[in-house]
């Protein structure tokens, strides 16, 4: 999938993701490529992707180093596969997952 095709599909949503039957988090798209992610557990990163060599790479604020994928459209969405680790199981687009993605304030206090 191109960076064009990923934006047109990605752009405006959040979109779910699985591992091996269970949730494994979710992602908010935002405009000019600007994304949110979260393990599901109220934390949450800010970040942005790019294409690079045909993957799309993302880069969170507590993660310089790039997060490189492949993805293509199955029937049921999105397969994420993780090039910068092959061996890694890939991630799909879960659907009618029951929970929300909620990102927790900052911590606050001494």
């Amino acid at each position: 999938m191109s960076a064009a095709e990923f934006d047109a599909y990605t752009l405006g949503k959040t979109l779910f993701y699985g591992r091996n039957g269970r949730a494994y988090g979710a992602e908010i798209y935002l405009p000019n490529r600007r994304v949110r992610w979260s393990f599901l557990d109220g934390q949450c990163k800010d970040g942005h992707w790019y294409e690079d060599a045909g993957e799309i790479c993302f880069v969170y604020e507590d993660r310089t180093d790039p997060q490189c994928w492949s993805f293509e459209t199955g029937n049921d969405g999105l397969i994420a596969s993780f090039e910068s680790d092959p061996a890694a199981v890939d991630l799909y687009e879960a659907q009618n997952i029951d929970q929300e993605m909620i990102c927790l304030g900052p911590k606050i206090g001494v």
